[in-house]
């Protein structure tokens, strides 16, 4: 799959990285804010991960913008699933800090139809 992530811990975004790419995925882009990741919603990913509190404020236009184009995304946050709001409270939520495992389950739970054979 083709993946952009919105993170804006250089840290946790390389890792998000390193095992999304270990997994044979293709980062399409790597961003750390609101900024950036409007930029990048025509880029022909096939789902994406956000971290909420990026630069720029919180990622939740950005998930609208997907929802709006039927792009597959997870939150993966430190906050709280109750900290979304209400026309988001259904999206996938991975939670900080998380395991590689449970990352790369919910990739798959977000896209399933994306995933190779």
């Amino acid at each position: 799959m083709r993946i952009l992530i919105l993170e804006d811990d250089p840290a946790i975004a390389f890792d998000l990285q390193a095992i999304l790419e270990s997994e044979g995925h293709e980062i399409v882009d790597s961003v750390s804010s609101l900024a950036e990741a409007y930029r990048h919603l025509d880029d022909g990913f096939d789902c994406a991960l956000l971290d909420i509190d990026v630069i720029g404020g919180k990622s939740f236009g950005i998930a609208e913008a997907l929802m709006a184009r039927h792009i597959p995304f997870a939150f993966v946050s430190a906050s709280e699933p109750s900290d979304l709001p209400r026309a988001l409270q259904q999206a996938a939520f991975i939670a900080k800090p998380f395991e590689e495992r449970a990352l790369l389950e919910s990739v798959e739970q977000i896209a399933p139809n994306l995933l190779p054979c």
